[in-house]
């Protein structure tokens, strides 16, 4: 195994003895992971707080089997060891997908889903890039094949993944309308680049999505809240329109008038991303190299960032998030 020097044998990260609320996280002292084949040991700078976390806290994602208990699915800092096949990369700074494991002062991530980061990007912007990239661009871009002079319409435009969508759309000629629960967070996203925010909680979606478009419809709808959403966001589509759920944040079950999506060519698909293989991301990755990175080295793709927490102030990070006040990533500092 190569490596840069000394790696301690133990490391402090956050653990979920007990699933609640915030207070349920607490730093523990851990042994150092050791990264296997292909795969490297990252010296945390900062991780990335999601959703899929809170849900983890709370005692509803556990982690896919093989992964690390410890929640944080996305990091950035330096490679400071490597098992066979990914030495080349010791002393890298990169951000990187994982399964788990985030929230600690070191981690292990395979090399292919970790992706270089510019030297005058700062780590805790990488650090809220990957979890949303890669989760945005596989279902938006990938899934519902959106192109150039498209519209779509995407739930939680304030949130890491709606301010992600918001971005991507902007740098890919894409007209994008999201759904805030306040003024002022329409104000925020309308701010951050969306073309048009809805207050959901004024305004009934579905007809000021018609009225925007002109009746026409969105080629896209991105979809995290699932339930009774899911009809009223079929409403909102185009002919040939495309539905992709990515969470059931307001409900796992939903009727549908299964005709209509006949009559309209309409397609329902979705997608989780965590329990994916490491191939498949890899495979992402890649893409993400090809079509994007070179946003992010032209400092033209960076994520909408609200607060920061030290990483054994990992309670109050989740608190914001509870709250449901953030606009874009909150992230943790180790």
């Amino acid at each position: 195994m190569a490596d840069l020097g000394a790696v301690p044998d133990e490391m402090t990260a956050i653990a979920i003895p007990t699933p609640g609320g915030p207070e349920a996280l607490v730093a523990e002292r851990r042994p150092v992971p050791v990264p296997g084949a292909g795969e490297v040991l990252i010296r945390i700078a900062a991780a990335g707080v999601n959703r899929p976390d809170v849900l983890q806290r709370q005692g509803k994602y556990p982690p896919p089997p093989g992964a690390s208990d410890i929640p944080g699915l996305e990091v950035a800092g330096t490679i400071v060891a490597a098992g066979s096949g990914a030495d080349a990369l010791v002393g890298q700074k990169v951000c990187a997908l994982l399964a788990g494991g985030g929230y600690a002062e070191y981690a292990v991530a395979p090399a292919g889903q970790c992706l270089p980061v510019p030297d005058d990007y700062d780590l805790a912007e990488a650090a809220a890039l990957p979890e949303t990239l890669f989760t945005v661009w596989t279902n938006l871009f990938e899934r519902a094949y959106v192109v150039a002079g498209d519209t779509v319409l995407v739930h939680g435009g304030t949130s890491g993944i709606g301010t992600m969508a918001i971005r991507l759309c902007n740098l890919f000629d894409v007209t994008i309308i999201v759904t805030c629960g306040s003024d002022e967070k329409c104000a925020q996203a309308k701010d951050w680049g969306a073309d048009h925010a809805i207050n959901y909680k004024r305004q009934d979606y579905v007809e000021a999505v018609k009225a925007i478009t002109g009746g026409q419809g969105v080629a896209a709808v991105l979809d995290m809240v699932g339930g009774d959403y899911v009809p009223r966001n079929l409403s909102c589509l185009a002919e040939d329109g495309r539905h992709v759920s990515i969470a059931v944040l307001g409900g796992a079950k939903a009727e549908v008038f299964i005709p209509a999506i006949m009559q309209r060519r309409l397609t329902l698909t979705g997608s989780t991303l965590r329990a994916r293989s490491v191939g498949f991301k890899s495979l992402v990755a890649d893409e993400l190299m090809r079509t994007v990175w070179g946003f992010v080295g032209e400092g033209k793709l960076r994520p909408a960032m609200d607060q920061k927490f030290a990483l054994k102030d990992a309670a109050k990070a989740h608190a914001r998030m509870d709250a449901g006040e953030h606009f874009g990533k909150v992230v943790l500092l180790v």
